[in-house]
């Protein structure tokens, strides 16, 4: 029977075998990605960029020669209509659309690397050319326009560039510090240029094919945005169906850029929108209602991308009835407020208001009545001037106050209830309502007649507390000391 120290030791043998297999296999893993790197080296020391025909290699595909042969045939026979039964999705001119849709966007990119390839070779002539001319096609026209000339004077930019930015060029180019290309180099450099403009050339061949079927394609999309900008919707979100499952704040950003300002104000700039500014519905609109009219086309374009993908209306009746939509909620928003109208008075009412009442109620009104003495205060008397706190009409007035004639502020103030209930808390408080007797009261009495004399100190305090409240409150409302007899 083994012991507890053969199965440890078992166990131990385990997992020296697992960690020599684990071994094994990353040592398989290391030397297959070796042979990968090693691979791309290979392929990466092959590239040759000196050599336009390693870097752009679009126009040599069999891809690309089919697309545009049948193009230039679709564009030559014009419009077919015998297709249009069929579904969408199986109409060959509908799938020759979307394959436009996709070369299209690899002829940019193919663009933009050629325009890599012209930059790093002009570089050594003009390196601030990059920085004055951005768009790819343009600076392909510039760079071979100019060539090899240093003095651009006696180049004619006229019609490649604004005048503006011809000015900027030629000024910069009297003190740049390139220098001439070599013919080799500079001839490269010249055939790239030839190689960018045949690929535009070749993108506006297939972005017209693309706008003369978008009637039949996607007629209410077009009856929004117009043919130019729904091919370009279509273009790059990848066909019909795709654009139809998009949102609409996707569709709003489709086509957009990142922009460079260079440190310049925002304000006028219009960020985050994308090809939908190329319509006319937005650029009729004012600068202040471009954004909202800007998501109200996503939205309706949308609406009309998912009508068009199930063909719910060839005949484009919805997307125009959305464009009347459209331009009519934008003329809303142009529109003046309306004239605030000036609210009549509540037609009286005749029958009397139920208003609260009650004894709490008539006790609160009682306590914070305003007294005649306020009420005194508040009055002035024509031709008579007010006395005052201060003097000479400074500080708080007095009103009608102390005008009575003698000078003194007087006035007279009947018995109230609630002077009435004071003076009986002031009877309870002092003499006490219970029936006790004080421990101070005596039974002997001095008198200036009989000398002393025995009373009832309780018919005593009966007696004085009959008497306080005409003794302590005077008809006149004045405080009077008790006068002894």
């Amino acid at each position: 029977m083994a012991t507890l120290a053969d199965s440890f030791l078992a166990d131990l043998d385990e997992l020296s075998d697992n960690d020599a297999d684990l071994i094994e296999e990353d040592d398989v893993d290391a030397g297959n990605m070796e042979e990968d790197v090693d691979g791309d080296m290979a392929d990466i020391e092959t590239l040759n960029y000196d050599d336009l025909d390693c870097v752009s290699k679009l126009q040599k595909t069999q891809r690309y020669n089919d697309i545009m042969q049948k193009v230039e045939g679709a564009l030559e026979k014009g419009s077919d209509i015998s297709n249009q039964g069929l579904v969408l999705e199986d109409d060959p001119e509908y799938q020759l659309i979307v394959d436009c849709n996709a070369l299209s966007v690899d002829i940019e990119n193919e663009i933009i690397i050629i325009h890599n390839f012209i930059r790093d070779k002009y570089r050594l002539k003009f390196p601030e050319l990059e920085s004055l001319v951005h768009h790819p096609i343009d600076y392909a026209r510039v760079v071979k326009k100019i060539g090899n000339e240093m003095d651009l004077t006696l180049v004619d930019l006229e019609g490649l560039l604004p005048s503006a930015i011809i000015m900027v060029v030629s000024v910069t180019a009297s003190t740049t510090s390139g220098k001439p290309l070599p013919e080799e180099v500079l001839q490269k450099t010249i055939d790239a240029c030839d190689r960018a403009l045949a690929l535009d050339a070749a993108k506006k061949k297939v972005l017209d094919f693309v706008e003369s079927r978008m009637g039949y394609i996607a007629p209410n999309l077009s009856a929004i945005v117009g043919s130019a900008v729904a091919a370009k919707l279509m273009g790059t979100a990848g066909g019909l169906s795709a654009l139809a499952k998009m949102p609409a704040c996707n569709v709003q950003l489709l086509g957009a850029k990142k922009k460079n300002l260079a440190g310049f104000s925002t304000a006028t700039s219009q960020f985050r929108v994308g090809y939908i500014e190329q319509t006319e519905v937005f650029q009729t609109t004012p600068p202040a209602l471009r954004m909202r009219a800007c998501r109200l086309l996503a939205a309706k374009s949308t609406l009309a991308a998912r009508v068009d993908s199930t063909r719910g209306d060839p005949s484009g009746n919805t997307g125009r009835a959305l464009r009347e939509e459209i331009c009519k909620k934008i003329e809303k928003w142009q529109e003046p407020p309306p004239a605030k109208q000036p609210k009549p008075l509540p037609v009286p009412d005749s029958e009397p208001k139920k208003k609260r009442g009650g004894r709490r109620l008539r006790k609160m009104k009682e306590r914070y009545a305003l007294t005649d003495m306020r009420k005194l205060a508040n009055r002035m008397q024509f031709g008579v001037p007010e006395e005052s706190s201060l003097g000479d009409g400074l500080g708080e007035g007095y009103g009608m106050l102390g005008q009575a004639g003698s000078g003194k502020l007087r006035v007279s103030v009947g018995q109230s209830k609630l002077a009435a209930k004071v003076a009986k808390k002031f009877k309870e408080k002092s003499y006490g309502s219970s029936g006790a007797t004080s421990g101070l009261t005596s039974s002997l009495a001095f008198t200036p007649v009989q000398g002393i004399e025995l009373t009832n100190p309780q018919a005593h305090a009966h007696q004085l507390g009959s008497g306080t409240q005409s003794t302590y409150f005077s008809e006149t409302g004045t405080f009077s000391k008790i006068k002894r007899t």
